[in-house]
């Protein structure tokens, strides 16, 4: 028995190869589409008079005609077969459901973020001024404990940059992955497992806060000025990181600053992993990245953001 391969092609050409040139159609003939599929038994009794000292090799381009695969695509329609047309709503309709849902977690954590910002922003006014107001009752103002209180408050605020850097790659990518993966994967919802950092970042927060507002003295001063900067660093990085970053709500002209752009970008690559998950910082991330050799990547992610946003 000889054997016979044939080969079909996704376009309008069918190649087949035979031992036999008598057992493909001639070149100027119209196949119909049923005959573009060859059995290796056809015409069994010529294959096995064939002369196998003298193989021949021939290759055949079948025409499908036009009319014909058209009035194939029409009665396989009219049979219920499923046509890719009939999908394409199917398809506009989920991506038409995936916006809206994405459009209702992106409104739900805007509302908690404006909530919580307005929220942490008006008792700290309010805690500062109140504490200023009741330091100063006496008759002696109490210079040292508001130079503590403001100094504090800056020192907090950047030194919670050093600590959030340290956190993130000694704990956050190592013990504790099985919380923080949840920020490096798709989310689904308004919320993530890794948002409950931010509450643990909080409560000591709120510990300094209270003391320091409810006694007097320089070390309640130290206290209330570093809960004051942990707060300060706590909703500057819930605006650039979450809504800059992630775009998980609108950040209106935050998003036009220059040096933001740039911290928006150098986190962008810690998400790339493209420098083994540097930088771990967020304020400082672009220094972290210069460190690294990781300039001309930080270029080009600026570049493409800028583009991203140009479109939208």
């Amino acid at each position: 028995m000889a054997a016979g391969t044939s080969i079909v092609a996704t376009s309008r050409a069918v190649l087949h190869f035979k031992h036999r040139p008598l057992l493909c159609p001639k070149r100027n003939s119209i196949a119909a589409p049923e005959l573009r599929i060859f059995h290796p038994f056809q015409k069994l009794n010529g294959v096995l008079r064939l002369d196998r000292s003298r193989p021949n090799l021939t290759v055949c381009f079948v025409v499908e005609n036009e009319e014909l695969t058209a009035s194939a695509s029409v009665e396989e329609e009219g049979n219920g077969g499923e046509r890719i047309g009939e999908s394409r709503p199917v398809v506009t309709a989920a991506v038409a459901e995936r916006m809206a849902r994405k459009k209702s977690e992106r409104f739900t954590y805007l509302v908690a973020a404006v909530m919580s910002s307005f929220g942490i922003t008006s008792m700290a006014v309010l805690a500062v001024y109140y504490r200023f107001v009741w330091q100063m009752e006496g008759a002696e103002v109490p210079y040292s404990e508001m130079f503590g209180t403001f100094a504090l408050s800056v020192g907090a605020a950047v030194g919670m940059e050093f600590w959030a850097r340290w956190a993130h790659k000694a704990l956050w990518h190592a013990s504790l992955w099985h919380m923080h993966e949840s920020h490096h994967k798709p989310r689904e919802g308004p919320f993530e497992l890794n948002d409950v950092f931010a509450i643990i970042n909080a409560v000591p927060a709120i510990a300094l806060l209270s003391y320091g507002f409810f006694h007097k003295g320089l070390v309640p001063g130290l206290c209330f000025g570093a809960g004051l900067g942990i707060t300060v660093f706590g909703m500057a990085y819930m605006f650039v990181h979450d809504g800059l970053v992630h775009r998980r709500f609108p950040v209106g002209p935050i998003a036009n600053v220059p040096y933001f752009r740039k911290v928006a970008a150098a986190h962008q690559l810690h998400h790339s992993d493209k420098f083994n998950g540097v930088p771990y910082g967020l304020f400082l991330g672009p220094k972290e990245l210069e460190e690294v050799g990781g300039i001309e990547e930080l270029e080009k992610e600026i570049s493409r953001r800028i583009k991203l946003s140009a479109k939208n």
